[in-house]
């Protein structure tokens, strides 16, 4: 089966982020005529872990600064508006033992003569003896994510790591907790000098170094974590309500473990600075590939080398089928509509899609349809992901259910009432009834399939 009139596809890039997405656009600009499958749940979201950053202040081209998720969302339509088709689900096999290769995503299998790995890195766990009873209970891999929750607010936070990205969550947690603990193992900090300065000189931040985190505790939420020093073996409790990773990454290659070679730390292999893996017409891109930058500009940098080395070894092989733009010069893009927030002026009680308290309180009480209520910050990556996959749903069962969206730092009093510990959540109502809650990114089944149980079900 495939995604196109072409018997079998040019060339198809297995995540997002910005290498998948550079590979995109390059690889469209060529005419090839790109298959993008994002990913989804499976090694982190669609766009990498820029979508979960907050500023990123490194990338050229934005002198102020510019998040994460907005940054990732303008290479994804450039992407698309020179023609990349999108897949925005997990791929679920690779099968490289001949060409032309053979991909599994959504229910369909797809045929490609080339294919481009960038299915980046995915959070490190600290595996403690209590992780698993505090997860989403106080405990996250996602700072950014989860930092406006009402439990985190004026609370003693915590995180782990010595890096970038701990740096970088130590000072977002500040606006939001009353102090924050940066937990380093070392005596010195890995990040980069302007982020170690931030963090140093900021009062709000206080650095334990030489500690490691040896297990959480607290009755029903966490209340306190164990610091242990490796020289000595002395531990001691901290009193904080939230314990934030950013210790480090592991690479996705779980889909071609055995076809493909990889290093030492389970890196994809390749020759330095260059992007062919050890089996012909596959390239890697990005932290697949990458155990010593892993930056949102090298791996732009990689994927563009990825896309046109497929094109050269496409082209050379006499395997491309071009396809031309038409017109040549797309449409452009424009800014993103975003969902006004509703009053009692531009309420309307039959729309799909809605955001705020007043919408929410209208169609809690008027409305006989079942309603799902998701709660999201600004910040927040898996959000960002996710609503567009709600709205697809409430597309696909033609008006037969509602959304509305809760910005928790917005309505506060709302996802406190809610009990929100983590966004994205979201609720499912009917009739004035919670039916089922949900934590994280969910496939878009899994909703479609609890909003059809309702409608079945006998009033």
């Amino acid at each position: 089966m495939t995604v196109s009139g072409l018997s079998i596809e040019n060339l198809v890039i297995v995540g997002s982020g910005p290498a998948g997405y550079t590979a995109a656009i390059y690889a469209a600009r060529a005419n090839l005529s790109p298959v993008l499958i994002t990913g989804f749940q499976d090694g982190g979201i669609p766009g990498g872990q820029l979508m979960t950053t907050t500023h990123v202040e490194n990338f050229p081209g934005f002198p102020d600064g510019i998040m994460g998720p907005e940054l990732m969302d303008k290479m994804k339509a450039q992407a698309v508006r020179w023609g990349t088709r999108l897949i925005e689900a997990d791929a679920t096999a690779i099968d490289l033992s001949q060409r032309p290769y053979r991909i599994t995503a959504e229910g369909q299998t797809i045929e490609t003569q080339a294919v481009i790995l960038a299915t980046g890195a995915s959070a490190n766990r600290l595996g403690l003896p209590s992780e698993e009873r505090f997860w989403s209970q106080g405990i996250s891999a996602c700072a950014i994510c989860d930092g406006a929750t009402p439990q985190f607010r004026q609370a003693e936070l915590a995180v782990v790591g010595g890096g970038d990205s701990a740096c970088e969550e130590a000072v977002y947690l500040t606006k939001y907790g009353s102090q924050v603990h940066l937990i380093v193992r070392g005596d010195k900090l890995r990040a980069s000098g302007a982020m170690a300065d931030r963090v140093l000189a900021n009062p709000a931040i206080t650095v334990h170094w030489n500690r490691q985190v040896a297990d959480a505790s607290g009755s029903g939420w966490l209340e306190a974590i164990t610091l242990r020093d490796p020289g000595n073996g002395a531990s001691e409790e901290l009193a904080v309500k939230g314990l934030f990773y950013a210790i480090g990454h592991t690479p996705n290659t779980r889909l071609v473990r055995g076809q493909l070679e990889v290093d030492s730390h389970g890196y994809l292999a390749t020759q330095a600075g260059r992007p062919e893996t050890s089996v012909a017409g596959v390239y890697a891109a990005g932290d697949v590939a990458d155990a010593e930058w892993r930056q949102g500009i090298t791996a732009a940098g990689s994927g563009c080398q990825a896309a046109l080395a497929a094109e050269r070894w496409l082209t050379h092989h006499n395997l491309a089928v071009t396809v031309s733009h038409e017109p040549v010069d797309p449409a452009t893009v424009g800014e993103p509509v975003r969902t006004a927030t509703s009053d009692a002026d531009n309420y309307d009680a039959k729309a799909l899609w809605q955001k705020g308290g007043f919408a929410l309180r209208k169609l809690y009480h008027d409305s006989s349809k079942p309603l799902l209520v998701v709660y999201s910050s600004p910040t927040c990556g898996p959000c960002h992901v996710l609503k567009p996959q709600l709205k697809r749903v409430l597309d696909e069962l033609g008006g037969a259910a509602q959304g509305v969206e809760i910005d928790i730092e917005v309505e506060q009093e709302i996802a406190a009432q809610a009990g929100v510990t983590g966004t994205p959540t979201v609720q499912l109502f009917h009739n004035k009834e919670l039916k089922q809650a949900f934590k994280g990114v969910k496939q878009r089944s899994e909703f479609k399939a609890a909003i059809e149980a309702l409608l079945g079900a006998p009033a």
